[in-house]
């Protein structure tokens, strides 16, 4: 719909009751909002335990708050009793309403992140450092809806712009007193969006605390398969394997055999190698190249059900296992695989050792040098060591079995929560009117 040249103001989806309904508002940021004060008390002035004020730290409005943010259910640092902090009735204060924003971000996309004040509980709430506290002059906007318009692709296209920095961006209150702010007009429709936002924030929080505490038990499960230091049995034991002999302890080299089948590589042909992500993460695939671009690099295939791993940052647990979705594919020397010798283990238990806190240790034991790329793998350190497992290899895939189906039930459960995301992000891009580069 057009109106003297220029689209009119309307998202693309509005409740039934508001169809219809005059067209948003528009204005700047300094019309609705002034800029109070922050302090800049880094973290080491900030603790958990006790104290009269919290404190909002700009790295947690990255990493933990949700966009409203209610005192109750969230962890805010206290400010230690050794700083100076405001009388009780100061306008320095956060009230309800607030958005406080991040003004700092090495990311583009996070600069400028804001959160909605949304409830208090009468606790005092002072913004820090690297953040700035804007209030609203008039109550024009709904208290919930504040926090989901500066959420919107409108608004953050514009704080992004307003932006500077190169690695480290960053964002002022000069600056954002020029974006704009699309708001309806009636007070009823401003609560009808927050609410619905609100209503899919709580199930994209119970989805996340789902995988959460997915891989909080697979951890705790993982504790109790391995033998802990100084013992020769686990804590927990599958039924079947109970009355089983002890643990033995086992050499690399006694379980596990190289794989290494070089690839002749021809330049017209097209390749596809691997990476390995550290701390447990898995493979990934690189995009397909030309054998004229590997040039001469020592490549070899990649053999399904190996042990894989990357010897510049297996001290930080990047190991893997080959799978059918890497057949065809290929690895550079840096990534040496290892079948299991017949009958002596399962591949999949060894990764798995690796991934406990005695496996990191391990793959440190045969990574000497210094920090980051120096601490390269030694692969004849790492054939000698000695992992403990059981002497049934029925038994070590009984483990390995159960740890594999938690990860596919997380892999599961962390795909439901990306679809839930996208979902938010398609529906606030429908409920939000877009940016029309005409009103700049």
């Amino acid at each position: 719909m057009q109106k003297e040249g220029k689209t009119t103001l309307v998202p693309k989806l509005r409740f039934p009751e508001f169809r219809g309904s005059t067209e948003w508002k528009s204005k700047r940021m300094d019309t609705l909002y002034s800029f109070m004060r922050n302090n800049a008390l880094s973290r080491d002035k900030l603790n958990y335990e006790h104290g009269i004020a919290k404190n909002i730290h700009y790295g947690d409005i990255h990493t933990k708050f949700s966009t409203l943010f209610d005192i109750t259910k969230e962890r805010a640092p206290y400010i230690n009793g050794t700083e100076a902090i405001p009388d009780a009735d100061s306008d320095d204060y956060c009230a309800k309403g607030d958005i406080i924003f991040a003004d700092a971000s090495e990311d583009m996309k996070d600069v400028g992140k804001a959160i909605e004040i949304v409830r208090l509980d009468g606790q005092l709430l002072l913004a820090g450092q690297h953040t700035i506290l804007a209030r609203q002059k008039n109550d024009v906007l709904a208290v919930g809806f504040g926090g989901y318009v500066f959420r919107s692709a409108r608004v953050r296209s514009q704080i992004q712009k307003e932006a500077q920095g190169t690695k480290v961006y960053a964002i002022s209150p000069t600056r954002l007193a020029r974006i704009k702010i699309a708001y309806p007009s009636d007070e009823g429709e401003q609560q009808k969006i927050a609410d619905c936002l609100m209503a899919l924030d709580e199930v994209i929080a119970a989805q996340r605390k789902k995988v959460e505490s997915l891989k909080t038990y697979k951890r705790g499960l993982m504790q109790q398969f391995f033998p802990r230091e100084g013992e020769t049995l686990p804590r927990l034991r599958f039924p079947e394997f109970t009355s089983a002999s002890s643990w033995h302890s086992q050499k690399i080299a006694s379980l596990l055999s190289k794989a290494s089948f070089a690839v002749s590589v021809e330049p017209e042909k097209m390749y596809r190698e691997i990476g390995i992500r550290s701390h447990g993460k898995g493979i990934f695939h690189k995009e397909p190249v030309l054998g004229k671009a590997i040039g001469e690099k020592r490549v070899f295939q990649v053999v399904q059900g190996a042990l894989v791993l990357n010897i510049v940052f297996a001290w930080e647990q990047a190991v893997a296992m080959t799978s059918e979705k890497e057949i065809g594919m290929i690895a550079s020397h840096r990534f040496p695989m290892y079948l299991a010798q017949p009958g002596k283990c399962d591949v999949e238990y060894v990764k798995w050792f690796f991934l406990t806190k005695e496996g990191k240790r391990l793959l440190g034991v045969a990574s000497p040098g210094g920090a980051g790329r120096n601490k390269t793998l030694g692969q004849k350190e790492f054939e000698s060591l000695e992992i403990p497992l059981p002497v049934s290899v029925d038994e070590q895939t009984r483990i390995a079995n159960c740890l594999s189906s938690f990860d596919a039930k997380i892999a599961a459960e962390t795909e439901r929560l990306n679809v839930l995301n996208t979902q938010k992000i398609g529906l606030m891009q429908q409920l939000f009117p877009v940016l029309e580069e005409m009103e700049a």
